[in-house]
């Protein structure tokens, strides 16, 4: 199973413990719309706050190197975007997480 199938599967199913064996211990996720990059620690706890909800989520690309990924996400204050995600892989574990998001009308 691909590095970014197990993260998806970790998300859905809300597995802290899957979720941090899938990031690298200097896993950062710079997220451009709130001008923030946050830690591996921080990204677990907001994961599993259930606060992000995935639909539709499709790999687009994915190698040893890095992957592209595309879904539509949902959060419990009602805000809807679609998702372009740019993953980064060492030592067979997500180091970085780029995304761009497109705010979607309730």
């Amino acid at each position: 199973m691909s590095i970014l199938k197990k993260y998806q599967y970790a998300i859905e199913l809300l597995d802290k413990n899957k979720i941090q064996e899938c990031l690298h211990d200097d896993y950062a996720f710079t997220n451009y719309s709130q001008g923030k990059i946050f830690t591996k620690s921080e990204v677990v706890k907001w994961a599993m706050s259930g606060d992000v909800k995935r639909e539709k989520v499709r790999i687009l690309f994915e190698n040893e190197d890095v992957a592209v990924e595309h879904a539509f996400v949902s959060f419990n204050d009602g805000n809807k975007q679609a998702v372009l995600a740019f993953y980064r892989f060492k030592d067979g574990k997500i180091i970085s997480l780029e995304t761009g998001a497109t705010n979607l009308k309730h």
